[in-house]
């Protein structure tokens, strides 16, 4: 989802400054791998470009790619046991992914086929609202086939195929997981602009940073956006569910975020920044409860929320 924040050049922050906006927001949706975000000043590196296969479908990675693969995968296992939803563990034992390089897509979709029905599709760091839309549509998940460099292992805006690899293609082997990006694909095909940008906060909320159980004892991750991020997996957790959420800088953020009972109405009004870690994760009861968010009435919730408009935000403005 990621990739999403960059179409039509939108690439800032919605609402900070007001509640309840009813126009159209710029929420980023991008995933930040640690609590800062690179300065304005930073001066621009060079872009990130896909790798593209040769005539025989495979992808060659460099020495160095290879071992930011191994150094991220070595990082985030130390993270995830405990952390992880059980049925993100079991799809990752089921990817069966390798240690010291870079996977094939064709290898992770002979296994997603399988499963669901899935499959990969090699795309460039960020692309269209319509092709994303109409990749998920066609149960194809966009994977982008290039690595951030070691100076950028805990934070890239772009979604590299670390984040979509292990952040997401495990959980692509469960039903509800696949059915909902399915649906979601379908739904934003036939949305209009602003429609899209109160979707985009749906997926936000679950497929990039959702929790699973709401006793807090046994909760559990299982949004790829934090299982791609060591800081976040381990913040993620570390909630009271009686906490509110307040204001925080860019380069502190609160100790705890508070962790709300999932709403979909409430979660289509909830505005998020991109260059924080989130001060707060929405958590379903289980992954089922997905099969129940796609047989509901999203886009008539859609619409309900746009003539509510959005809360206040739980971060500091931007530029503040």
């Amino acid at each position: 989802m990621e990739r999403l924040s960059h179409i039509d050049s939108l690439n800032t922050t919605i609402g900070a400054n007001s509640v309840a906006s009813k126009t159209p927001n710029n929420d980023a949706a991008s995933h930040d791998d640690s609590t800062n975000k690179k300065s304005d000043s930073t001066p621009k590196k060079q872009p990130y470009v896909s790798h593209q296969p040769d005539s025989h479908g495979h992808i060659h990675y460099s020495d160095d790619e290879n071992g930011m693969w191994q150094s991220l995968l070595e990082r985030q296992a130390e993270q995830i046991p405990n952390r992880a939803c059980p049925a993100y563990l079991d799809g990752l034992k089921k990817l069966d992914l390798p240690a010291t390089r870079i996977p094939q897509l064709h290898d992770i979709d002979e296994v997603l086929q399988a499963t669901t029905g899935w499959q990969t599709a090699a795309v460039p760091a960020l692309i269209s609202f319509g092709k994303f839309f109409k990749l998920l549509a066609n149960k194809s998940f966009p994977v982008a086939t290039f690595i951030r460099r070691f100076d950028d292992m805990d934070y890239i805006e772009e979604p590299d195929i670390f984040h979509e690899i292990v952040g997401h293609c495990p959980l692509l082997t469960h039903p509800a997981f696949a059915t909902f990006n399915e649906t979601y694909g379908k739904l934003g095909l036939n949305a209009s602009k602003e429609e899209r940008w109160f979707l985009a906060r749906l997926y936000w909320f679950t497929i990039e940073f959702g929790l699973v159980g709401q006793n807090q004892d046994n909760r559990r991750i299982y949004g790829g956006g934090i299982l791609s991020s060591p800081s976040e997996t381990i913040y993620a957790l570390n909630a009271s569910s009686e906490q509110q959420a307040e204001p925080r800088s860019q380069h502190k953020p609160q100790s705890q975020p508070e962790h709300r009972a999932f709403d979909l109405l409430d979660v289509l009004r909830t505005p998020y920044r991109i260059d924080h870690i989130q001060p707060i994760y929405y958590v379903i009861d289980d992954l089922d409860t997905l099969f129940d968010i796609v047989n509901s009435d999203i886009m008539g919730m859609v619409k309900q929320a746009m003539s509510l408009g959005l809360f206040e935000p739980a971060y500091a403005a931007k530029n503040a």
